[in-house]
């Protein structure tokens, strides 16, 4: 049966993977705002994620951006907030592969969509994309950050399948790089499932993707086969 919507994962996959070292980012966050005691707002801050992600990972509870920082005891001004951003950017960008890849998609009027689990809001994503000249080729998003449920909860697929307009989720692919958040929770729903592989996120062995990709730039002949 014909492929007619590919839905991504974000972090990892339309964005290339890379280490972050986050207790370093928060500390370069916190550094120009609390010069005295930015170490001890940095550590509390990575703690209070840590303990959101957990959550998301063992109850597939959402969360956003603004829990952690109440969770934290930092208040989000407008100018921690800019930190913020200048110091995530240089970890957003799209792959080229993937500009290509929904480009290609688009002319081939498969339907094309993002849910991610995020803590961002809506409006940051789409700054991302809209930066990089992608936005007007998804279909539709969703960000677990505006949802109640995180992947691989079916609830998430649902709602990605619904923003991009698909019904038969045998006929959708959804691509990501977690075997288990990614992989697990499309197939459970009955999509394709591609993973994006790389050695540093947790392997789930219970679950078989359908195909294993380095590039997005193969994922057309995939399509193309199915």
């Amino acid at each position: 049966m014909a492929v007619n919507a590919v839905i991504f994962d974000w972090g990892g996959t339309l964005t290339p993977w890379h280490t972050i070292d986050h207790s370093e980012l928060w500390r370069s966050i916190c550094a120009p705002h609390y010069p005295l005691d930015h170490h001890e707002r940095a550590a509390a801050a990575l703690a209070a994620e840590a303990e959101l992600w957990e959550l998301a990972r063992s109850e597939r509870r959402s969360a956003t951006i603004w829990a952690v920082f109440e969770r934290a005891g930092i208040e989000p001004t407008e100018a921690l907030v800019a930190s913020y951003a200048r110091a995530w950017e240089p970890h957003t960008f799209t792959d080229p592969d993937g500009t290509e890849l929904l480009a290609w998609l688009r002319s081939r009027g498969i339907r094309t969509g993002v849910l991610s689990n995020t803590m961002w809001p809506r409006s940051w994503h789409e700054e991302v994309f809209r930066r990089d000249g992608v936005l007007h080729l998804f279909d539709g998003t969703v960000y677990s950050s505006e949802i109640a449920v995180t992947k691989p909860h079916p609830e998430a697929f649902r709602a990605a399948m619904e923003a991009v307009g698909a019904t038969d989720p045998t006929r959708c692919v959804f691509v990501g790089d977690r075997p288990w958040d990614d992989i697990h929770g499309a197939k459970s729903l009955g999509m394709r499932g591609v993973l994006v592989g790389n050695s540093e996120v947790p392997p789930f062995d219970d679950v078989v993707p359908d195909a294993v990709i380095r590039r997005l730039s193969e994922l057309p002949g995939l399509i193309e086969s199915w």
